[in-house]
Order: C-alpha cells, then sequence, then structure tokens
C-alpha cells in the first residue's frame, strides 16, 4: 500500500468517532440543564423577593398618603389607580406602580390585608412560586 492510497481512505470519520462525539455531547449536556435549571430557580426567587420589596415601597408610601392600606378587595391594583371605594382619593399620588407586576411565573402576586403572618398587622404579599399552588413550601413572601 502506498501512501497515497492510504491517505485517500482516512479522509472522513469512522461511525464511531462520530457516534463516540455524539455520546460524549449528550453527557455534557445532560450535567449542564440541571444545573441551569437550578441557577434559574434562584434567580426567580431572587426577582420574586426583589419584587415584593417594591411592593412594600410603594405600600408604605400609599399608608403615609392614605392613612391605611389597601384591602384585601382592593387588591395591589390600588397602587395604580384610585379604587372606587377609596373615599377622597385626592390625598393620592397615583400611580405608586405605573403598570401590573407579574411574578416570574408570569402570575399575579396574592395580596391579603390585614395579613395574617405580619406580627404588626401589614398586608401580605407573595408570589405563589413555581407550582402555581398557595400554601406550598415553594411560596414566596414578604413574611419569610
Amino acid at each position: 500500500m502506498t501512501r497515497s492510497s492510504s491517505a485517500r481512505r482516512r479522509r472522513g470519520f469512522t461511525l464511531m468517532e462520530v457516534l463516540l462525539v455524539l455520546v460524549i455531547l449528550v453527557i455534557l449536556a445532560g450535567m449542564a440543564v440541571p444545573a441551569y435549571q437550578s441557577i434559574q430557580r434562584g434567580a426567580n426567587n431572587k426577582a420574586a423577593r426583589a419584587q415584593i420589596g417594591a411592593f412594600e415601597t410603594a405600600l408604605d408610601a400609599f399608608r403615609m398618603d392614605l392613612g391605611d392600606y389597601p384591602y384585601t378587595a382592593q387588591g395591589l391594583q390600588a397602587l395604580m389607580a384610585p379604587p372606587a371605594d377609596i373615599g377622597d382619593a385626592s390625598r393620592g399620588n397615583w400611580p405608586y406602580l405605573k403598570k401590573e407586576v407579574l411574578d416570574p411565573w408570569g402570575r399575579p402576586y396574592q395580596y391579603e390585608y390585614p395579613g395574617r403572618n405580619d406580627p404588626y398587622g401589614g398586608p401580605d404579599i407573595w408570589s405563589m412560586g413555581q407550582d402555581g399552588a398557595s400554601g406550598t413550601p415553594d411560596d414566596i413572601g414578604n413574611w419569610q
């Protein structure tokens, strides 16, 4: 066998080499996806906590202007426009929030006033978390 005929036979990859590369890529992807999901879950939780903090700031401003927090029926929407049952709306500085804010999973935040979890009687604000069910361990609230 001459050198030129040997070089001609060895131009491409064998099926075994291609399969080996594919197996390595699948193993790497299998390790990367769970790590990415864990990082994404942590980022979503931090974003929800930050948004809840922004709600608390807006709610405190609402309370300073009007003397009390919005009630459960008025909800967080009371921060965007005066509720119909507010009385003297001219005391407020609307909007306290410019637009509705959804949690990192695309659902509205939950609001309750008077709250059950604040020892000082403030409002409860929470995201139902990734599972979308209230009262489960993945809920993120301002009392935690």
